[in-house]
C-alpha cells in the first residue's frame, strides 16, 4: 500500500484544472488530442438538423405515401382475419359462422354447446351483447368482431324506394340544379296533353308472358335452419309501395284520365337534368298517424300481430354453394356499403367469372351496377343493371326471396327509363311464379295503369279484392278507376275504406284529392274534410290550394294583380289588342268550328264548353297559329307566356247552361289570365278560392288556377275569353328551363 502511494506521490497528483483539461481530451501544454466541447455540439447539431430536413423532404416530395402504407396495414389485419376465419371456420361450435372465444370454451369443455339466436333486426346487431361486453371492452378487441361491426347488414334497401339521383345526358348547360316533384302515379285530373311513350327497350313490346317465364321454375325452397347466415341477408322488411315507382327521379309527370304517364318517358338520349334545387314538394305538417279519421284504431287484433311479424322476416338471400363463399360476399358487400361502389363492382365481376352460378354474386353485381349507374347518371349502366337483375332468376337454386327482390328491382328500374311495357312483363313474370302474393298482383296493377289500360288494371285489382278483401292498395286504386269511369258514387266507399285502412301505398295525395272530388260531386260536404287531412299530411299546401305539383316557397293566393305579377307589359299588350285577338277568333269560330275542340277532362257537370290552344307545355301550334297570325305574332314578344312549359295559350267559349266543377289546376307554378272577349252582361261568374268575380271585354282577371275555382254560365248567350298562362314570377330562370313539363 505504501509502494502504491508513494509511486502516486512521485508522479505528482495532477490538480483539478488538469482532470478537466484531460476530460476534453486536452493536456497541460493546451494541445488538443480530439474534439473540443464545442466542437462536438457543432456536428451534433448538423447531424439534427439534417435528420430534420431529410424528414420535411420526405414529406414535401412525397417520397413515401405514409396513407397507403396505413391502408395497406389495416388491409393486411382484414385479410389476415379473413384468412384465420377461413381456417378456423370449421371449428365453429356455436353456429355463429366463424370461430371466436365462445367457439374454444365449446370445445375446451368449459361450456354447452348452444345455437345463437338471430338478432330481431339491424340495429340490434350493431349493439354489443351483455355476454360479450367482458370480451370486446379489452384494448385488444378480437379482430373477426370488429371487422363483423364494420360490416353490418350487407343489403340496404334493396329497392331504394327513392333512388337519390336521377340519371342525366352530358348537357353542358344545365349546370344548376333542377327542381323536382312529388311523384304522383299514373292518371290525374290536369291540363296536360296526350304525350308519346318512350320507344321500349329492344324485344320489350315483343315478349309475352310465355317468353318470360319459360327460364323460370318454381323456386326451390331450401330447408331453414336457426343458423342461417345474416350478415349478406339482413335487408329491411321489404315495405309494399308500388305507387311511387322512383322517388327522386324525375320519372313524374304523368297524364290524366285514361292517358300515358308523362313520368318516365325519357330516352337514354334525352334525360332530365341534375339533382334538385327546391323541393317540389307540398307543405309537411305534423305527424297526423295516430288521428281516429285514418287507420285501423288503437287496438290490434293477434292476426294483425302476425301478419306484422310476418311482414318483418327478415329475406333469405344465400343458397347451399353462396355459403361456403359467404366471406367474400361480404367482403365484396362491405366496399359496396362504404360507397366503392366501382371496387365493389370489380370484385362481384370476379366473383360471378369464378361462381357463374351463385345468384348472391350476380345480384350484388346488379346492385353495384345500379349505385354505379346513379353516381355516374348513366342510363346506359342502369341498363346493365336490369340485364343482370333479370339474370339472376335464370341461375339455378336461387333462393326465392332473391327472385322477388331482383325482379321487383328490375320492374322499378324499367319504369324509371320509361320501359312500362317491359317493366309490364317483368311483374307478370313475379306473378306467374308467386301468384298467392298480392303485393305483386297490386304492382301488376299499377302497370298496367302506367300505359293507360285501365281495363286490365281493373280486373287485376278485382282479383285482388276477392282475395284479399280488405286490401286498402287495391281498394284506393280500385276506387280510382272507378272514378276514371264517372262512376263517381261507386267509387268513393273505395277510396274512403281505402285510405282509413292506412295500408302502406294509400297515404297518397291523388286518393285524398279525388275522394274530396267525388263527395263534392254529390254535394256531400264532407269533401272538405278529405281535403283538411290531405294538407295536414302534408300532400295539400293548403285545404284551397291543391295542386301536387309543387315548388316550396312560391307567393300563394288566389287572386293577382298585374302590378304583383310584374308582367305588366304582357297585360297592356293583351287590353290594348283584345278586338284584334277577338276578330281572329271569331273568325275562326264562323269559318273552322272544328278546331274548338271540347273540354275531355271530365271537369263539367252539364253545359257545353270547347277550347282553341295556340301554345301546349310551352310548344307552339304552328297549324292553329295559321288562323290568328297577328294574335301569335303579339305573343311573341313575351316569353314568360309562350315559353311557360306547364301551361297553354287558348280561346275558351262557354255555351249558356254550362257548370265547370270545382277543381284545381296541376301546379302552383303558372298564374293564369283570363282576358274577356265576348261577355254577356249577366250570368256569368268564376269563383277561386272564396271569393266570386266576373269578366269584362277588353280587361284582364288574373288568378292561381292551383287554387279551388269554378264556373257558372247561366247567360243566354256564349262567352268567349282568351286564356294566358304565365311562369309564377318568383321562379328562378334555372327552374323555368328545367321543371318538367306539364
Amino acid at each position: 500500500m505504501a509502494s502504491r502511494k508513494g509511486s502516486k506521490g512521485t508522479g505528482g497528483a495532477p490538480g483539478p484544472g488538469s482532470k478537466r483539461e484531460s476530460k476534453h481530451g486536452g493536456n497541460r501544454n493546451g494541445k488538443k488530442e480530439g474534439l473540443s466541447g464545442s466542437s462536438f455540439f457543432t456536428w451534433f447539431m448538423v447531424i439534427a438538423l439534417l435528420g430534420v430536413w431529410t424528414s420535411v423532404a420526405v414529406v414535401w416530395f412525397e417520397l413515401v405515401d405514409y396513407e397507403e402504407v396505413l391502408a395497406k396495414a389495416k388491409d393486411f389485419r382484414y385479410n389476415l382475419s379473413e384468412v384465420l376465419q377461413g381456417k378456423l371456420g370449421i371449428y365453429d361450435a356455436d353456429g355463429d359462422g366463424d370461430f371466436d372465444v365462445e367457439d374454444a370454451k365449446v370445445l375446451l369443455g368449459l361450456k354447452e354447446r348452444s345455437v345463437p339466436e338471430q338478432p330481431a333486426s339491424p340495429v340490434s346487431e350493431e349493439t354489443i351483447q351483455p355476454a360479450e361486453q367482458s370480451f370486446t371492452k379489452s384494448e385488444h378487441k378480437n379482430v373477426d368482431v370488429e371487422l363483423e361491426e364494420e360490416i353490418q347488414p350487407v343489403l340496404h334497401d334493396a329497392l331504394h324506394s327513392q333512388p337519390d339521383a336521377d340519371f342525366v345526358a352530358d348537357d353542358p348547360g344545365a349546370t344548376e340544379p333542377e327542381t323536382y316533384e312529388v311523384p304522383v302515379s299514373y292518371e290525374y285530373d290536369m291540363d296536360l296533353e296526350n304525350t308519346v311513350s318512350d320507344p321500349e327497350a329492344p324485344g320489350d313490346s315483343e315478349l309475352t308472358l310465355e317468353d318470360a317465364v319459360e327460364h323460370y321454375t318454381e323456386p326451390e325452397y331450401e330447408k331453414e335452419t336457426e343458423t342461417q347466415d345474416t350478415a349478406v341477408e339482413d335487408l329491411p322488411e321489404e315495405v309494399h309501395e308500388a305507387t311511387e315507382p322512383v322517388r327522386d327521379e324525375t320519372v313524374e309527370d304523368l297524364e290524366m284520365e285514361k292517358k300515358l304517364p308523362v313520368e318516365s318517358k325519357h330516352t337514354e338520349e334525352d334525360n332530365v337534368a341534375a339533382g334538385p334545387e327546391e323541393s317540389e314538394v307540398p307543405v309537411q305538417t305534423e305527424d297526423y298517424s295516430n288521428d281516429n279519421l285514418v287507420g285501423k284504431g288503437e287496438t290490434e287484433t293477434e292476426q294483425d300481430k302476425m301478419e306484422k311479424v310476418k311482414k318483418k322476416k327478415k329475406p333469405k338471400l344465400l343458397n347451399k354453394f353462396d355459403k361456403t363463399i359467404k366471406a367474400e360476399l361480404d367482403a365484396a358487400e362491405k366496399l359496396r356499403k362504404k360507397g366503392k361502389v366501382e371496387e365493389a363492382l370489380r370484385a362481384f365481376e370476379a366473383l360471378v367469372n369464378q361462381y357463374p352460378e351463385s345468384p348472391r354474386a350476380r345480384y350484388g353485381k346488379a346492385q353495384s351496377e345500379d349505385d354505379l349507374a346513379e353516381k355516374m347518371r348513366s342510363n346506359e349502366m342502369l341498363q346493365k343493371a336490369i340485364n343482370t337483375y333479370d339474370e339472376v332468376v335464370s341461375l339455378p337454386n336461387v333462393p326465392s326471396d332473391l327472385i322477388k327482390l331482383s325482379l321487383k328491382r328490375e320492374a322499378d328500374r324499367q319504369q324509371f327509363l320509361g320501359r312500362m311495357r317491359g317493366s309490364l312483363i317483368t311483374l307478370q313474370k313475379l306473378v306467374h311464379l308467386f301468384p298467392s302474393d298480392t303485393s305483386f298482383k297490386n304492382d301488376l296493377g299499377v302497370g298496367y295503369l302506367l300505359i293507360g289500360d285501365n281495363s286490365n288494371a281493373k280486373q287485376v285489382y278485382e282479383e285482388v279484392l276477392r282475395m284479399a278483401p280488405d286490401d286498402g292498395f287495391a281498394k284506393v286504386h280500385y276506387g280510382f278507376i272507378l272514378k276514371a269511369e264517372n262512376k263517381i258514387a261507386e267509387s268513393i266507399p273505395y277510396l274512403k275504406e281505402g285510405l282509413e285502412s292506412g295500408d302502406p301505398g294509400t297515404d297518397d295525395g291523388r286518393f285524398y284529392f279525388h275522394l274530396g272530388d267525388a263527395l263534392q260531386r254529390i254535394g256531400d260536404k264532407e269533401a272538405y274534410k278529405w281535403y283538411e287531412l290531405g294538407y295536414q299530411r302534408g300532400h295539400f299546401a293548403s285545404v284551397w290550394q291543391r295542386s301536387l305539383y309543387n315548388v316550396k316557397g312560391l307567393k300563394a293566393q288566389p287572386w293577382w294583380t298585374a302590378k304583383e305579377t310584374g308582367y305588366t307589359e304582357l297585360v297592356k299588350s293583351l287590353e290594348k289588342n283584345w278586338k284584334l285577338i277577338r276578330d281572329e277568333g271569331l273568325d275562326v269560330m264562323d269559318k273552322k268550328r272544328s278546331l274548338f275542340l271540347p273540354e275531355d277532362e271530365n271537369l263539367r257537370e252539364k253545359g257545353d264548353w270547347s277550347q282553341f290552344t295556340l301554345w301546349q307545355q310551352g310548344r307552339k301550334n304552328e297549324n292553329a297559329c295559321k288562323g290568328v297570325p297577328k294574335t301569335c305574332a303579339l305573343l311573341e314578344r313575351f316569353p314568360e307566356a309562350t315559353g311557360c312549359r306547364r301551361g297553354q295559350i287558348k280561346y275558351s267559349v262557354m255555351l249558356p247552361g254550362t257548370h265547370v266543377w270545382p277543381h284545381t289546376g296541376p301546379t302552383n307554378c303558372r298564374l293564369r289570365m283570363h282576358l274577356g272577349l265576348v261577355i254577356p252582361k249577366e250570368g256569368c261568374r268564376i269563383r277561386c278560392a272564396q271569393e266570386n268575380r266576373t269578366w269584362e271585354e277588353g280587361k284582364v282577371l288574373i288568378f292561381d288556377d292551383s287554387f279551388e275555382h269554378e264556373v257558372w254560365q247561366d247567360a243566354e248567350s256564349y262567352r268567349l275569353i282568351f286564356i294566358v298562362d304565365v311562369w309564377h314570377p318568383e321562379l328562378t330562370a334555372q327552374q323555368r328551363r328545367t321543371l318538367p313539363a306539364i
